[in-house]
């Protein structure tokens, strides 16, 4: 019995017995083939067992999981179960009505298993190199096609569009996981028919081969006339918010990206009734070029025998002069020409040898060695698709944007930002390229399209998705981590390029004078600073340049980042003429973690959730520099971006578009004439590829960009061989790479001049309009004579006498406030107000509520604009305590705070006053050299909460967030078994107020005796200050009796108090005071005692006990507490 029983399960350990596998499967798989049915007088008959035998199928085909070699796939194929068997069952099922049928849902499912994609790249990567060295996939690839051109018959389509149906017409509420696998089972179906790739077009194939190349014309025209492209657009628009569709948009994007990459939306956006005209003039043209090529080259027709040259090289090259005999005799003739090998003649018979050079002719015969050949393009291929196609798909195209778009991103990115499981790695970047496709679809439908009565079909909100934050951010992040990735990602990265270019054309497109919506201009710019200001799109435009190596990437990835750099710098340069403002780049942020104070100690416990995160406080300090479009521009100015510049020129004969040479002219006239960087062309090859193009000018288009090239060219070749007049070193430099800045010896580059190391100049600070400051040393009055000397050194002492102007109005208005608010007062008391000088008077508090924010008023727009732009009067607004009400308005409204009081002002009028009648003496410098810029560095406090939307900043660490999300998790867990300690003491209100009775009554006998003994509101720590700002303060705040200034005269006093206190003087700066400490109690047994002392002395106090004097009322005796108060500066 054991003999006859054949086992199933693949043995691992016996690799290399392929051959045995095989017979082992092969009979069992045809067996059970045979089994399922077949044709009786030209119509298929099921078998009786026709659902056991499809379910033994599928089991047979999991075995294929852990063999490399597909042993069953290609017994599947040799019986060619899915066209013969698989399909009838499904149309006689499905096809019929039943599409609710176990048996078709069954075939679905091992159609799809069998129709899977191949990775070929994996498949391979995992062979191994001796077991697996026969493998051949190319009969799997073979029988996909196939497997294509069976399910692509008529009605089988619309039998798997009636399979899924059902499952959506459910309710939500009485749909099953079952209807969610058959929809998922079906898109699967069409996605791997979408991914198989039709064969290249062949005039010499057979008609039954030909038809495979044209496979996914039919695959179009199915899924139109089924309409399952209509149900494709309610999946993706989900109006409903269906979750069955939701589940499925990742299915849908992955069918999007297979169908759109076949064809270049440009090509998809024109007119498809007359695009085969246009093809056919396009061909002819290349036709024509092409014959005219040759026929410029051509010999004529009696240059075989009638050019004959002799080409002698080295003619007058002497003989070496050897050692020997023999060599001495033939040196005898050394004064004739050597005729040896060397020198022996070349004939040549081609006409063109009379006018070219001899070596170009010789090395048209000379073998050229095979290079490695570049990489088209790795994301998109060239489907072959016929006009009827095209027009579904551009169909499809058109309402897909216009009923689509924004919802089905906003549904995509949402999963992907709460990292849904169905999100893979790659659906990510099927998202950049759909999204790129998409938009370039819409400008250029847009770009072509006619208003009518002031009305777009093709208007800006139908893509709004891509302008919203978190999708800008979304892509940033993705391009960052490609580029971080080791290796580079280099794919993903150049779908990410694309999708910024379009973003980029489309921003522009919005800020274009055509639109006349305030709104999407006011959008448009504020895009455009947020780009800028973020940093990350400059940084990519140039290290996508910059990092470029031939046969690394495609050359779509070039033509990419080429595109990229040109419109970026295309449109900084007109945001640059329409903004004269300054505008600031963010750096890369360097986090620091900050905790407030020391954190809890042990006797503290657990701390409370709001402790720890106070705690665990963030502080990002981001790093900004001014951003300026030369500087920027410049920065391109770079050996590699030449380099891959000069590749990209290299390749003008494939330029199958104007525009494509365009953008090569207007990169490289950026660098050499704008950056003055001609230096970097000072190369041999490079002289050898202007050759090339300056021999081929005849045979070059006739449009605008060519004849600029021509005329950069010349330019180029001009400089240089001036250069080489000047520095004849130079034709040696020339073989070796310009990097590292030599380029710059030999260009019209000059360095910014910058004499004895200063940061600016007065020229310098009259064109800026950010912050500047005076250098370290000098005080406030010093810096206000130096602003007003800078402001007159620049000529603008109208803008001095305008300050002056602004300072008396205030103090006036100011002033007279306070006469009418306090003139009851003084009427009452004039008596007593006669001998005491008005400036010791000051504004009473009615007075000075009644103060309000001054609004400097620009009398005209010299003014206005000097208040916004210049530079060293803004510095002395600052100065004077001037503020800003909105720092990002286009005009600075400046103000003077209701806060200043008249004679504060008054002082500072007289400061100003004293400057301008008697300069300061700057001993010989001017004032412009004692100014800097100010550095923008903000700060920025992270919290737990989400972060604002005027940046385009996404930086903060997932695994920081899990951690700290974690250790809440856990804190709360810990505190629902502790207990506040503050319920074993009592009523801590009833202690407080018993506590501030206590000090009131100490304050008292403190003010009959003189002396000063109340607590401090800091603490216990010591003042350095000045005696007298000590007394003050502490009789003032502290103490309910004012001290009399007798006690301040240093010479009359005899108190022993402030003897100690000027004996503690300490010319050190005060620090910062503690923060008063909150009492705390702590339980402490005590032995049985009458009462307890509970010591509260000042400062003051602690210093006279220190010299040995005593205190009176220094200490107060009370009932016992079963608590003891502790006030200690190290508790927290």
């Amino acid at each position: 019995m054991d003999d006859d029983v054949i086992s199933l399960h693949s043995d691992q350990s016996d690799n290399g017995e392929h051959g045995s596998r095989r017979k082992t499967l092969e009979p069992i798989v045809r067996r059970v083939v045979d089994a399922l049915g077949g044709y009786e007088g030209g119509v298929y008959r099921m078998g009786d067992e026709v659902n056991g035998c499809l379910r033994d199928l599928k089991k047979l085909w999991r075995m294929d999981d852990t063999d490399d070699e597909r042993t069953v796939a290609r017994i599947f194929w040799e019986t060619r179960v899915l066209p013969n068997d698989l399909i009838p069952i499904l149309l006689a099922t499905a096809g019929t009505g039943l599409v609710e049928d176990k048996r078709a849902i069954a075939c679905v499912d091992l159609i799809t298993a069998m129709t899977w994609p191949i990775d070929m790249a994996e498949e391979l990567r995992e062979l191994d190199e001796e077991l697996d060295r026969g493998t051949d996939y190319t009969q799997l690839t073979l029988s996909h096609l196939h497997y294509k051109a069976a399910l692509l018959r008529p009605g089988v389509m619309q039998a798997l569009f009636g399979i899924v149906l059902p499952p959506m017409t459910k309710p939500a509420k009485e749909r099953q996981e079952r209807d969610g696998q058959i929809v998922n089972v079906v898109l699967y179906l069409i996605r791997n028919l979408s991914f198989i790739k039709d064969l290249p077009p062949n005039m010499h194939l057979s008609a039954d081969q030909a038809e495979y190349s044209s496979l996914q014309t039919k695959l179009v025209k199915a899924l139109s006339e089924t309409h399952t492209l209509d149900l494709f657009l309610t999946i993706a628009a989900n109006n409903g918010q269906d979750p069955l569709f939701n589940a499925s948009n990742t299915l849908v994007l992955e069918i999007f990206y297979l169908l759109f990459r076949g064809i270049r939306p440009t090509v998809l956006s024109i007119d498809q009734t007359k695009q085969p005209a246009q093809n056919l003039h396009r061909l002819l043209a290349a036709e024509d070029k092409k014959k005219r090529d040759i026929a410029r080259n051509a010999s004529s027709r009696h240059s075989r025998f009638g050019t004959t040259i002799t080409v002698r090289p080295n003619p007058n090259r002497k003989a070496p002069v050897g050692r020997s005999g023999d060599n001495a005799e033939s040196s005898a003739t050394a004064g004739e020409p050597q005729r040896g090998a060397s020198s022996r003649p070349l004939v040549l018979h081609r006409q063109a040898a009379i006018t070219k050079e001899s070596g170009s002719i010789l090395d048209i015969s000379k073998h050229q060695k095979a290079r490695k050949a570049n990489k088209i393009d790795e994301l998109a291929r060239e489907d072959s698709l016929s006009l009827e196609a095209r027009l579904v798909l551009q169909g499809f195209a058109k309402e897909f944007v216009e009923s689509c778009f924004n919802p089905f991103l906003s549904s995509l990115l949402k999963d992907i930002r709460s990292e849904r499981p169905k999100i893979t790695e790659k659906d990510h970047l099927r998202l950049l390229y759909t999204t790129k496709w998409l938009l370039e679809f819409f400008l250029d439908l847009r770009s072509k399209e006619s208003i009518v009565d002031g009305q777009r079909r093709w208007n800006l909100g139908l893509v709004a998705e891509v302008t919203d934050r978190n999708w800008i951010v979304w892509v940033l992040r993705r391009m960052r981590d490609a580029m971080e990735e080791k290796p580079k990602m280099w794919n993903e990265l150049q779908a990410g390029i694309e999708c910024l270019t379009q973003l980029l054309l489309l921003i522009d497109d919005m800020s274009s004078s055509v639109i006349s919506d305030s709104n999407l201009n006011d959008a448009a710019q504020l895009l455009q600073q947020q780009l800028i200001y973020n940093g990350d799109v400059l940084d990519i435009a140039f290290e996508s340049l910059r990092s470029y190596k031939e046969g690394t990437q495609s050359l779509t990835y070039l033509n990419s980042s080429v595109y990229l750099a040109y419109a970026l710098l295309h449109m900084l340069e007109r945001w640059g003429k329409e903004n004269s403002s300054a505008m600031y780049v963010r750096k890369k942020a360097i986090r620091k973690k900050r905790s407030k104070g020391n954190g809890p100690s042990e006797e503290d416990g657990v701390p409370d959730v709001e402790d720890e995160s106070d705690a665990e406080e963030e502080e990002e300090m981001v790093h900004e520099t001014m951003f300026t479009f030369e500087a920027f521009e410049m920065k391109f100015a770079h050996s590699e971006i030449t380099r891959t510049l000069l590749f990209y020129l290299s390749r003008y004969k494939e330029f199958d578009s104007p525009e494509l040479m365009k953008r090569a002219v207007n990169l490289i006239h950026r660098q050499v004439v704008k950056a003055k960087a001609e230096g970097l062309y000072f190369n041999v090859s490079t002289m050898h590829l202007f050759k090339s193009i300056l021999d081929d000018q005849r045979s070059l288009p006739k449009d605008q960009p060519s004849k600029d090239l021509i005329q950069l060219i010349t330019f180029i070749l001009r400089k240089f061989f001036k250069a080489v007049e000047e520095e004849p070193f130079l034709m040696i430099e020339a073989w070796y790479p310009m990097n590292r800045g030599h380029w710059k010896q030999y260009s019209s580059w000059e360095p910014e001049q910058k004499a004895n190391h200063r940061q600016e100049t007065a020229e310098d600070h009259g064109g800026f309009t950010g912050e500047i400051q005076v250098k370290k040393g000098y005080s406030w009055s010093d810096q206000i004579g130096i602003a007003v000397a800078a402001l007159i050194e620049e000529g603008k002492s109208d803008l001095v006498e305008w300050v002056k102007d602004i300072l008396v109005l205030v103090i006036r208005q100011r002033e007279q406030i306070i006469d009418e608010t306090d003139q009851k007062d003084r009427d009452d008391d004039a008596d007593e107000m006669e001998d005491v000088p008005r400036k010791n008077v000051g504004p009473s508090k009615e007075a000075l509520s009644k103060f309000t924010d001054y609004e400097i008023p620009y009398i005209n727009d010299e003014h206005a604009a000097a208040a916004t732009k210049n530079a060293r009067l803004k510095l002395k607004f600052h100065l004077l305590d001037f503020t800003i009400r909105e720092q990002e308005a286009e005009e600075l409204q400046w103000v003077v705070p209701a806060s200043i009081v008249p004679a504060v002002l008054q002082e500072r009028l007289n400061v100003v006053d004293q400057f301008l009648k008697n300069p300061i003496d700057l001993e010989g410098k001017k004032a412009s050299e004692l100014l800097s810029k100010k550095t923008r560095r903000r700060r920025v406090r992270r919290s737990l909460s989400l972060g604002s939307d005027a940046e385009l900043l996404d930086d903060e660490p997932r695994p920081r967030r899990r951690e700290k999300k974690k250790n809440e998790e856990k804190q709360y867990k810990s505190a629902q078994f502790i207990e506040d300690s503050d319920e074993e003491v009592g009523d801590m209100e009833a202690f407080l107020e018993r506590e501030k009775v206590l000090r009131e009554k100490t304050a008292r006998a403190a003010a009959e005796s003189g002396k000063i003994a109340t607590m401090r509101p800091t603490g216990t720590k010591k003042r350095r200050k000045k005696v007298k700002d000590a007394v003050i303060s502490s009789a003032e705040e502290d103490s309910p009796v004012r001290v009399a200034p007798d006690l301040l005269d240093d010479s009359n006093s005899d108190d022993e108090i402030v003897k100690a206190l000027r004996s503690s003087r300490s010319p050190s700066p005060a620090p910062e005071p503690k923060k008063r400490p909150r009492p705390r109690l702590v339980q402490k047994p005590k032995p049985a005692a009458a009462t307890e002392t509970i010591n509260i002395s000042s400062d003051s106090e602690r210093q006279a006990q220190s010299h040995g004097l005593a205190s009176p009322t220094s200490s107060v005796r009370r009932p016992i507490r079963k608590g003891r108060l502790v006030l200690s500066d190290d508790e927290e």
